[in-house]
């Protein structure tokens, strides 16, 4: 491949590219109805297009790829810190005995999802890093997470671990949107539930949404403290690396995870008042608009090529978690929640939220309940767990289960 062509883009001509094949992406959901059944998200579609036909012009020693990402980090850090500004803790009083044990039960499956996937890899005897990138880092933390333990995982000596990470959390987006309505359905079924009339009746409001217009301030003031967040976030990076250990292994906590940090406190103690109080839709504005061109820049730049040598372990470790979901869903999520007709969506929802995102578990009870009825409570339960709160538990026990080689 001496001869090769080199197609080499600045920071900004990468961007350029990734939001391009963003739009190429909601094109073909709109388009094909897999991706959109699925949920499947358009910088995937678009991003992972890219990469094929990436890896197609070089198989064949065309053309290859040699892209500046240094814009990729700041939207991810952009996109993570807004979760933490969206940490609203009276939100998360409201949801009462059911968040509580739906928080639990996630957790639960957090840590099976690692004991899992690093037990099997080992056993097939492939690092233990191939198994974490094929736990609760690609199944439960989606997209977003892979893409930024990507090049941890490669430091910590998981070839092309970046591109087993995002290829994972979209074997799981699918899996987890395929099992999740049989599941739900098959405990409706089973036991003839049906929806609560209460709380058909009188809804409970989750939140009163504001009328006003947005304004470049209210975009200003969350900019503000998610740049704020980011800066203080590497110095507390900076200091438990420094004086924090587990197992003698240093504490390598992920910035973002320190800025979501310092964002919620902020949020939930100043943010509290009106002068400094965050509107949410900003909030989530950018860090959609973060999520998106991360992802979208994170895709387009891996190089496909390198998965063949993992490839068929990969299989048998995301096989063994799309089996432990859906046990897990239909045995321990619906029983722990009430075995109650909500509980039954919650289970559906599950598959989606614990190998994919909250928009795929939301997928998935729509498909229940679009056919069986409304199911109130379990709408409130999983997006404020999916929101937020699992994300943080997540890098945290991701954290711990890193500095564990065996």
């Amino acid at each position: 491949m001496e001869n090769i062509y080199v197609i080499s883009t600045n920071m900004m001509q990468t961007t350029a590219i990734a939001i391009v094949m963003l739009y190429v992406g909601k094109f073909l959901r709109s388009k094909i109805n897999f991706f959109e059944r699925f949920c499947i998200p358009a910088p995937v579609i678009g991003g992972f297009l890219f990469a094929i036909i990436h890896l197609i012009l070089k198989s064949n020693g065309i053309a290859t790829f040699q892209m500046d990402e240094s814009l990729k980090d700041p939207f991810m850090m952009v996109f993570f810190t807004a979760i933490g500004v969206g940490a609203n803790i009276e939100t998360l009083k409201k949801g009462g005995k059911g968040f509580l044990i739906f928080l639990v039960l996630s957790l639960l499956l957090v840590f099976l999802q690692n004991v899992v996937g690093m037990t099997l890899a080992k056993l097939i005897g492939e690092s233990s890093l191939l198994g974490l990138a094929c736990g609760s880092l690609t199944m439960t933390g989606g997209h977003g997470t892979a893409g930024a333990w990507g090049p941890d995982l490669e430091a910590a000596g998981l070839q092309a671990g970046e591109v087993v990470a995002l290829a994972s959390a979209t074997f799981g987006v699918i899996m987890g949107s395929l099992i999740g309505g049989p599941i739900g359905s098959a405990r409706i079924k089973k036991h003839n539930l049906k929806p609560n009339p209460s709380l058909m009746d009188s809804p409970e409001e989750i939140m009163v949404e504001e009328t006003k217009d947005l304004t470049v301030e209210d975009f200003l003031k969350v900019l503000g403290l998610i740049f704020c967040s980011v800066g203080l976030g590497a110095i507390l990076k900076g200091f438990l690396k420094d004086n924090v250990t587990i197992m003698g292994t240093e504490l390598n906590l992920p910035e973002y995870v320190a800025a979501m940090i310092f964002a919620g406190i902020f949020v939930n103690t100043l943010g509290r008042k009106k002068p400094f109080k965050m509107d949410q839709r900003a909030n989530d504005i950018c860090g959609s608009i973060g999520l998106n061109v991360f992802l979208s820049i994170a895709l387009i730049t891996i190089d496909m090529s390198q998965l063949k040598a993992v490839f068929g372990p990969m299989l048998i470790i995301l096989g063994s978690q799309t089996l432990l979901m859906a046990l897990f869903s239909y045995f321990i999520c619906f029983r722990v929640m009430g075995s109650s007709y909500d509980a039954a969506v919650l289970a559906g929802g599950m598959c989606g939220f614990g190998m994919g995102a909250t928009y795929n578990a939301l997928a998935n009870m729509d498909s229940i309940t679009e056919k069986y009825g409304p199911a109130p409570e379990a709408y409130f339960i999983l997006p404020m767990v999916g929101a937020f709160a699992i994300d943080i538990i997540n890098v945290l026990m991701i954290t711990v289960f890193a500095q564990i080689s065996f």
